[in-house]
């Protein structure tokens, strides 16, 4: 089946109802934000198997993306969106750095000019933000909210519900007009959000991809043994093909999902070349024979157009997943 909401969370069904304990949940998830989605599920009587679809990789800061941050902190940009918990903290800690930069050039200043320098304890530590701070989701805005910075002044902001309609419908952004400036902090090859709406509107957008997303070197082999264990045990248990309910995988963005496509299309056709392969237990799976949970409708479009059964979420929060299983009986 497939299906679409715009928002998960508006189902009626409990989240707590009893499930399957045969039933086996995927979470593609990168491993530093998997954990907490995988415990939730566990706690719910799902099996769930991680098998990470990107890992998150470091980029160098690069002098555009300095000269962007120097320009941000001089105020020149009228609001500043976080895509991710990885931009936030890589963001934060070179907004720190500079800050600390400003500071110890202002010192120097004023000894130069034989002035006092004011008591570092206080005002001269202050990180304040320079424009609107928007975080894309909770856990965004944890990574913000939860620095330990003795001297912070600034308040996140976050949308109603974490997607482009969320995010235009807040007053920060839908203020936004010509010549108006917004900067993006997020990964490379991330959702371009609002990017589109604002700039035929005449806001400049400027972005800071503070990581890259690459699939991890050992998607392949983790992916290749679930599907042997899957497979063993179906066939252990005289469990059919047509009998098995379908795998749910979950998956949180285009990339993921491209490299699941990829490394199950590629298990297939390595194994379509043994003989006997319809009598194996270790039959190939294709992508119809999983269900999958997807967010935004970027991402919803894409599985649709491979004909695929979904269902479409509009946030990643664990009880949004469990109630959208639940619900829609994936």
């Amino acid at each position: 089946m497939s299906g679409s909401s715009s928002k998960s969370t508006d189902c009626s069904q409990s989240s707590d109802k009893p499930l399957s304990l045969t039933r086996t949940v995927i979470n593609t998830r990168p491993v530093e934000r998997a954990a907490p989605l995988t415990r939730h599920l566990q706690q719910a009587g799902l099996t769930v198997v991680d098998i990470p679809m990107l890992a998150l990789e470091e980029r160098a800061s690069s002098d555009t993306d300095m000269r962007l941050m120097r320009q941000w902190l001089a105020g020149e940009y009228q609001a500043l969106v976080i895509v991710s918990p990885t931009a936030a903290a890589s963001g934060l800690a070179i907004w720190q750095l500079l800050e600390r930069e400003r500071q110890t050039n202002s010192a120097t200043d004023k000894e130069a000019e034989g002035t006092e320098a004011e008591d570092t304890e206080g005002s001269s530590r202050l990180l304040a933000a320079p424009s609107h701070l928007i975080a894309v989701g909770e856990a965004t805005a944890a990574v913000l909210n939860e620095a330990k910075l003795p001297f912070a002044s600034y308040q996140v902001l976050q949308p109603a519900i974490a997607n482009n309609e969320g995010m235009l419908a807040m007053p920060e952004i839908d203020s936004l007009q010509a010549g108006d400036k917004l900067l993006v902090w997020r990964g490379l090859g991330g959702r371009r959000l609002l990017v589109d709406t604002l700039q035929a509107r005449g806001v400049h957008i400027d972005s800071i991809a503070w990581y890259e997303r690459k699939m991890p070197i050992n998607a392949m082999a983790q992916y290749q043994q679930w599907r042997q264990d899957f497979n063993n045990k179906n066939a252990t248990t005289g469990i059919t093909a047509s009998q098995q309910a379908k795998p749910i995988v979950i998956v949180s963005s285009g990339t993921a999902f491209e490299h699941w496509e990829s490394i199950v299309q590629a298990t297939k056709t390595i194994n379509l070349a043994a003989e006997n392969q319809a009598m194996s237990a270790n039959a190939p799976l294709k992508l119809s024979d999983f269900a999958y949970v997807v967010l935004g409708e970027r991402l919803a479009n894409m599985v649709a157009e491979k004909q695929l059964s979904y269902w479409r979420v509009e946030d990643l929060a664990p009880e949004t997943i469990l109630t959208a299983i639940n619900t829609t009986g994936l």
